[in-house]
């Protein structure tokens, strides 16, 4: 036995060293779910210590939820991290009709989502290819194929269609993340994700680690399901680990929601190193991660590096992966990857909200996966973003130069502009309407966010990006003279 276990250091009390050793064991699967424990003898003798010792640190863990003495058997391992959160019981749907109807946006969230479909409008606002970037002709082929070799569909079964969890799995394949078909779940876009997320895994008044900013709190998603959100601040390499903290009374009711390639809304892209550095603190702390990547294959000067996902050995990430920025939105497919009991709770949410994503969209997902057509297309609309963000960088540097500052993304869609002047964002939002270009004001990200803007240069027509920062110039000097 003495080969078997690594002495601790004596830095912490006996019982916490004991505590964390045996927390070690069940998280790397050296001790999986079903198995028992060493005897309190037998760790007494490991350790050095008297049995109050052992017995006061296996009740911290069975308080924590992750063994349990059972008669017969002695103490078992009951939980992981992930089957804490997974395990509770169904969503009380009762509370939830109490409360009424899924929170509002707030009112100038509605107000943007409402005039982005105002076609008149310059569109520094939406998170979006532009129409330009649309492939046309390849849709109009695969779905061509897909019809041709059409046979009866209905229902999917629960997970999704097979052949696109299997060409998702070699997909992600390229990118570092061995995940097996029955570890992914088809969904309809990352939103759809984290809805079901929100119900599906957590506790009512758990709390949700994020980015501040994020553009999660521009949505109600969380907070409708009796979630708190609690900012992290970033630097240029993404969330600083050292701010996440998770006490024992927050363990089972906290996880972490991260966008670490190109960011929305700064566009920060989180450096390898950062990434490494973050999934050491949340496995340190028990802190499950949810890693938003739809952004990833909008890379402009440099690949992003290896996902969270790809550096997590444990299965403490979830993985949302969507064609919506990188394709389309319109055929509403995503993708959540996970330890097959998550992937199994969420899916069965999934199929009790809309019984499965469409069948049509997830065979044309397919033909784009397998074809080799998606790459080509990605490769494509890169050089057209390239284009586009010098146009708006120039345009900026031109018009902006002495009123504010900004980030030079290295990919996505945003550029974070900050305006110097102090002036009301309000009415510089509601003078651009009324001149006929929608922008998004920073504090729908977070309040502390009220003097920035998040740019887009991935919709509006080149001409337009140049005349909406003309324009937005002229506003904020105005504006700043009053």
């Amino acid at each position: 036995m003495e080969n078997l276990y690594q002495k601790p250091s004596k830095q912490s009390p006996k019982y916490k060293q004991i505590m964390d050793y045996i927390r070690e064991k069940i998280a790397n699967g050296e001790w999986p779910i079903g198995s028992n424990i060493p005897s309190q003898r037998k760790l007494a003798e490991l350790f050095g210590v008297n049995r109050s010792t052992i017995i006061t640190a296996l009740e911290e863990l069975m308080a924590d939820g992750l063994i349990e003495g059972i008669k017969g058997k002695g103490t078992v391992v009951v939980n992981n991290t992930w089957t804490l959160l997974a395990g509770n019981s169904f969503p009380d749907w009762n509370i939830h009709l109490k409360s009424g109807l899924h929170k509002p946006s707030q009112s100038a969230v509605q107000e943007i989502n409402q005039a982005e479909s105002n076609k008149e409008l310059i569109q520094l606002s939406k998170g979006e290819l532009s129409r330009d970037l649309f492939p046309i002709d390849s849709m109009q082929k695969v779905i061509q194929k897909v019809s041709e070799n059409m046979e009866a569909f209905g229902y999917e079964e629960p997970k999704g269609f097979l052949p696109l969890r299997e060409a998702l799995s070699n997909y992600l394949r390229t990118i570092g993340v061995n995940a097996s078909s029955s570890s992914i779940l088809i969904v309809s876009g990352a939103l759809q994700a984290l809805q079901l997320i929100s119900v599906g895994l957590l506790p009512k008044e758990s709390t949700v680690l994020l980015e501040n900013p994020s553009y999660l709190y521009s949505l109600q998603v969380f907070q409708s399901a009796g979630m708190k959100l609690s900012g992290l601040p970033m630097d240029e390499d993404g969330i600083l680990p050292n701010f996440i903290s998770v006490s024992k009374k927050q363990r089972s009711k906290a996880i972490l929601y991260s966008i670490p390639s190109f960011h929305n809304p700064t566009g920060i892209l989180m450096s390898e190193k950062r990434r490494q550095e973050l999934i050491q603190v949340c496995e340190k702390e028990q802190l499950p991660i949810i890693e938003d990547d739809i952004y990833r294959e909008l890379w402009i000067d440099e690949q992003s590096p290896s996902p969270l996902k790809a550096m997590d050995k444990h299965g403490h990430v979830l993985y949302l992966g969507s064609l919506s920025k990188s394709l389309t939105p319109g055929l509403r497919i995503g993708w959540i990857v996970g330890p097959e009991p998550i992937i199994e709770r969420l899916s069965d949410i999934k199929m009790q909200t809309d019984y499965g994503t469409s069948s049509l969209s997830q065979r044309v997902a397919v033909e784009w996966l397998t074809s080799g057509l998606y790459q080509q297309h990605v490769e494509s609309v890169r050089k057209q973003l390239k284009i586009r963000r010098e146009v708006m960088l120039d345009a900026i540097e031109t018009h902006l130069n002495d009123i504010s500052t900004w980030n030079v993304p290295k990919g996505g869609f945003f550029i974070w502009l900050k305006i110097l002047p102090k002036i009301s964002m309000r009415e510089l939002y509601m003078r651009a309407l009324s001149k006929g270009i929608l922008l998004n004001p920073g504090n729908i990200y977070t309040k502390e966010s009220n003097r920035y803007l998040r740019l887009s240069y991935a919709y509006a027509p080149l001409e337009e990006l140049k005349t909406g920062i003309y324009e937005i110039s002229l506003m904020i000097r105005e504006l700043s003279n009053h």
